[in-house]
């Protein structure tokens, strides 16, 4: 599959304050796409298993992956050791115990069609018990409106809520577009404004769509060797990091409290046959 564009000089933001800066920002994007290299999706198993330190017959732990160019590993060799390889790997650590995964997405992809290519799929696919979704960096460039922006959010919450039963759902937060390397300023800084308020809109429908928002550490940003060669997608040491702090969010802490409440009893029960407990 060839690489989307990153944006198009005809997606600039366009606001009356941004006026004197548009040729500016248009020719900087225009410059930016024509630079970008076009990097290719994550090759190889689109599931797999990680195995627990537990031994014993208790069931995998499943994660599923969904969404656009970070969920399909664009920025890394295959998707094993991209979003749902490495995710999965931390979650076992954390949950002591194997972890299947699995990752559906299209690469150019907004909300709009995460959501339609998980409709499509209904009764394709099987539970889970934690469905993590990336998207945004295309509703982004393509200047999705923020009302529209968050009933986007709402809807795929939604969705995937109804298409995956009873599993937990977390949205990950935008990146931290005002540093990403592939971006000139002032259109780093112009994209990265929007960014920052369309991850505020993201918690607040997440929340009250019944998912956990996480945000993204713009710590992150700060290393270039976690960027891919285009400057603008995770590498596959970027993948691994904002792995870890996904985990984090969506376990339980060995000893202490978690977020969100629901991973943490879906582990319980899960456990439950192996230590004599009935199973739900």
């Amino acid at each position: 599959m060839t690489m989307k564009r990153p944006f198009s000089p005809a997606h600039v933001p366009q606001s009356p304050a941004l006026v004197p800066l548009a040729p500016v920002l248009a020719v900087q994007a225009w410059r930016t796409v024509r630079r970008t290299p076009r990097l290719e999706p994550a090759s190889g198993a689109e599931r797999g298993l990680v195995p627990g330190p537990r031994h014993g017959t208790a069931a995998a732990y499943r994660l599923v992956v969904v969404g656009e160019s970070t969920a399909v590993g664009v920025g890394a060799a295959e998707h094993a050791r991209a979003l749902p390889g490495f995710l999965a790997e931390a979650l076992a650590a954390r949950l002591r115990c194997a972890v299947a995964w699995s990752v559906a997405g299209e690469n150019g992809a907004n909300a709009r069609r995460v959501a339609r290519l998980v409709r499509r799929r209904a009764g394709g696919h099987g539970p889970a018990d934690l469905v993590v979704a990336t998207v945004g960096i295309n509703d982004l460039i393509r200047c999705r409106s923020l009302g529209r922006w968050a009933d986007d959010v709402a809807d795929l919450v939604a969705v995937l809520r109804g298409g995956y039963g009873d599993a937990a759902v977390l949205v990950a937060g935008m990146p931290p577009v005002h540093r990403f390397p592939a971006l000139p300023r002032p259109l780093r800084t112009v994209l990265g404004a929007r960014a920052r308020t369309m991850d505020r809109v993201t918690r607040e429908a997440a929340h009250a769509a019944g998912a956990v928002h996480v945000p993204m550490d713009e710590a992150i940003a700060e290393d270039r060797t976690l960027f891919a060669a285009d400057g603008f997608h995770p590498s596959a040491a970027g993948y691994r990091v904002w792995a870890g702090d996904l985990a984090r969010a969506a376990s339980p802490v060995q000893g202490g409290g978690g977020l969100p409440g629901a991973v943490r009893s879906r582990t319980a029960d899960r456990d439950a046959p192996a230590q004599g407990r009935p199973a739900r």
